[in-house]
């Protein structure tokens, strides 16, 4: 099992109430920090969201700007955009394209290229989308483009939401290739459809391991008869999670119950409308409250929360390899953690926890692409 950090720009009201000024600056630099740390603590992967208008949730809108300056201070980390959204109203393909491929060359063949339609009405309306069924057809058309604009020297198109006459769309990737290609994905029908076209699965559904196992076998059984709209399967699913690893149990326990966990769940689901909200969420303003100790607990126990020592996170982390996750991406960074906390949670996590359960040296997507460019 490989492992993700998962940043997403996100401004605490109650911080921007004590530093109205400086508080988004901080925080866009609090993220650096963490993936810096991450870096040089054996972690594989870093996630930006992209977001557009959703205050306090995530400030992070342009993360392929954010995510060349992290590539640039980091060695080893794969960047990935998680997600970049393609609906053409957001995003055009071509642009996407350019960026896309302008990043595979600045990283050196670390970007990720995780893609998506963007879940928040909030957003899809300030870009003119007012039927938010209207993206799934939008990104259906968009992602076999962009891979097709790398793919030649002229290219055109007439399609239903958006036209190009004949261009030749520059920068090519990086090598004889694209980069690694994923979808986010929170329903079965995503994950079926994600494994017939190849693409590996950013998981961002709500649950216990165990309620995401049906999921992940759903994906990997349809996956064999993938027909790949990239240039090769990216046969990999990666599962979102929360975490507070210290070497004193007691104290990760107590960080976990004034993190802002409850306010930024809220928040998911003031913002995030196309997603079903459970009945036990209450309709905002009203927010809910942070967990006690014994919350955090029960937590735990159930799998929603690895908190605690090394030793104990191992046991949490072993519930998503029983599953067969390939990946678990966890956001120390989407808290009110301070930046030292946060650091200290990453750099105690990759050293003493990661090396329980990832001992290869080479991403599982790296292999993917390499094999592929063999075969030619």
């Amino acid at each position: 099992m490989e492992f993700g950090i998962f940043v997403q720009g996100h401004v605490p009201a109650s911080q921007i109430d004590d530093d109205p000024d400086g508080v988004e600056h901080r925080r866009i630099l609090n993220d650096v920090a963490v993936l810096e740390a991450a870096d040089r603590s054996n972690w594989k992967y870093c996630w930006a969201t992209e977001h557009h208008f959703l205050h306090e949730y995530s400030h992070l809108s342009a993360n392929e700007v954010f995510l060349s300056y992290i590539a640039g201070r980091t060695k080893n980390i794969h960047v990935g955009s998680g997600i970049i959204n393609i609906t053409p109203p957001v995003n055009h393909p071509a642009r996407v394209a350019e960026r896309v491929a302008l990043l595979d060359h600045l990283s050196d063949r670390r970007f990720e290229f995780g893609t998506g339609r963007g879940s928040s009405t909030t957003e899809q309306g300030g870009f003119g989308i007012t039927d938010p069924d209207l993206t799934r057809d939008m990104f259906d058309e968009a992602l076999p483009e962009i891979v097709r604009m790398w793919q030649t020297d002229e290219y055109s198109f007439e399609g239903r939401f958006f036209s190009m006459p004949s261009r030749n769309v520059l920068p090519k990737p990086n090598g004889a290739s694209h980069p690694p290609l994923w979808v986010a994905a929170g329903n079965p029908g995503t994950f079926e459809k994600a494994a017939r076209m190849g693409l590996g699965v950013l998981c961002f559904a709500h649950g216990t391991p165990d309620k995401l196992q049906p999921l992940i076998e759903l994906y990997k059984k349809a996956i064999e008869d993938a027909e790949p709209v990239g240039d090769y399967v990216n046969n990999n699913i990666a599962c979102v999670s929360n975490m507070v690893c210290l070497e004193d149990g007691d104290a990760a326990r107590e960080w976990a119950t004034k993190m802002g966990g409850g306010r930024l769940q809220s928040l998911v689901f003031r913002y995030l409308d196309t997603f079903p909200k459970p009945e036990y969420i209450p309709d905002w303003p009203t927010v809910i409250p942070e967990p006690t100790i014994e919350q955090v607990q029960i937590a735990i126990d159930n799998g929603l929360a690895i908190v605690g020592t090394p030793e104990e996170c191992v046991e949490g982390v072993q519930r998503y390899a029983d599953i067969g996750a390939d990946q678990l991406i966890l956001s120390p960074s989407a808290t009110t953690l301070p930046t030292d906390v946060a650091v200290e949670v990453t750099e105690t996590f990759g050293n003493h926890v990661i090396p329980s359960f990832d001992t290869d040296t080479v991403h599982s997507t790296t292999r993917y692409r390499e094999a592929f460019e063999a075969s030619l």
